[in-house]
């Protein structure tokens, strides 16, 4: 049954821009906590002829992404990290990106740290330490989705985000990932939305020799109204997929069972048409769903939420109670995968995204647990079929290993 339709009301820009400075400012976080331990940096490497075919980022430049060798039992399995940034949804706002790294690999750092589920350190990461792990660098500000290009002159900007991700694959399968044993494709914000896009597609790719899984971090956008009751995000994803040129690769089946086919850029309405085992790693009160979907600034002008989407602990009970809609929201859409065997999910009740690539939320001495249970250990019990991997946090504020990650004022004007 096709999802209701609902009025939809104008995107405010600050969607555009907010999610990007919400991931700067984790990544701000994640170098600050890897200068405290030994750092394994990794090179970036430039797909060769991927111009050729078109795959390029929004200014031109060509795709890249950073691959660190696995050894041992792990040479032959691969964990594929999509790397997250927000997105562009109309001229503006992707001729800024352009200009930036998030929009090309000439602007970009050139080595990046490889931390979480991406570290080779088996005290730190041990079901995935001496894996091939490879970050793919995100560029084309629609979740390695889109195929158009818009010109106006001379200038050109590209949304070549489906020819991206094939030239990567294609290129990887020539350096063993044709041979894996076993993979796992994730990603973190938008990387974790692109996981929904690409995985069925990835195991196609693969055959039935290799064992392939997929998992979300961050990544589970909800289609979701705001405390004032606008649901801004939908008209902010239906412009995204129009101006990209996002439909024709979205999901065909959820196509099929929906008279509005952007709403298939949601991850609650594909996921019941994907085939591949897929896991959700997911705060109930994730802080860029909090600070931009369910309490947009468009949402309170008066202010009276600033203190509270800043520090969850000067809340107030009323406003606790309505934060709570927002965790219902994302346990009632996962309601679906509940009884499915090959489902896992972790979905706990901190202020915080990405949680896979930093070190102190994945695996650490006080890294959040549920049921004493650690995020890397859920996601291994899950991956390699070790017992139950379904782990629901109780409501906030019960959980008192959180590490509530909310970039501050500062933090989001320095980025």
């Amino acid at each position: 049954m096709a999802p209701r339709r609902r009025r939809t009301w104008p995107a405010s820009a600050a969607i555009v821009t907010a999610v990007a400075f919400v991931a700067a400012a984790f990544v701000f976080v994640a170098e600050a906590a890897d200068m405290v331990q030994e750092r394994l940096t990794v090179g970036m490497t430039i797909v060769a002829g991927a111009a050729s075919t078109g795959a390029v980022c929004l200014d031109g430049s060509p795709p890249a992404y950073h691959l660190h060798r696995g050894s041992g039992a792990g040479a032959r399995s691969w964990l594929l990290q999509f790397e997250g940034g927000g997105w562009c949804n109309d001229v503006r706002s992707c001729a800024d990106r352009a200009g930036t790294r998030r929009g090309s690999t000439r602007l970009m750092a050139k080595v990046e740290v490889f931390s979480g589920i991406l570290s080779n350190n088996p005290a730190m990461n041990p079901d995935f330490h001496n894996w091939n792990r490879v970050k793919l660098r995100y560029c084309d500000g629609g979740s390695f989705s889109g195929d158009s290009e818009y010109r106006n002159g001379s200038s050109v900007l590209y949304f070549r985000g489906q020819r991206i991700w094939d030239a990567i694959i294609t290129d990887l399968l020539q350096k063993g990932l044709a041979k894996a044993e076993n993979v796992l494709l994730s990603g973190c914000s938008a990387g974790g939305l692109a996981t929904f896009f690409h995985c069925d597609s990835l195991k196609e790719r693969l055959k039935g020799a290799t064992t392939v899984k997929c998992l979300s971090d961050a990544g589970f956008f909800l289609d979701l109204s705001d405390i004032s009751g606008n649901n801004s995000i939908r008209q902010f994803f239906s412009s995204l997929v129009s101006f990209q040129g996002i439909q024709q690769n979205l999901n065909k089946d959820c196509q099929n069972s929906t008279d509005d086919p952007y709403l298939c850029f949601f991850p609650q309405y594909v996921l019941p048409d994907i085939r591949t085992a897929y896991f959700i790693l997911n705060s109930a009160y994730d802080v860029y769903q909090f600070h931009h979907i369910f309490v947009p600034p468009s949402s309170d002008p008066r202010g009276q939420w600033s203190r509270c989407t800043m520090d969850p602990g000067a809340c107030s009970t009323s406003q606790i109670a309505t934060l709570q809609g927002l965790r219902s929201a994302m346990l009632t859409s996962l309601k679906q995968i509940e009884g499915e065997p090959d489902a896992g999910m972790f979905i706990n009740s901190c202020f915080a995204q990405f949680q896979s690539e930093l070190q102190d939320t994945w695996f650490a001495p006080d890294s959040p647990v549920i049921h004493d249970k650690k995020i890397a250990k859920v996601v291994g019990d899950w991956y390699f079929e070790r017992g139950a991997a379904k782990e629901i946090d109780c409501a906030y504020p019960c959980d008192s290993t959180c590490h509530n990650l909310i970039p501050s004022d500062q933090e989001l004007r320095v980025y």
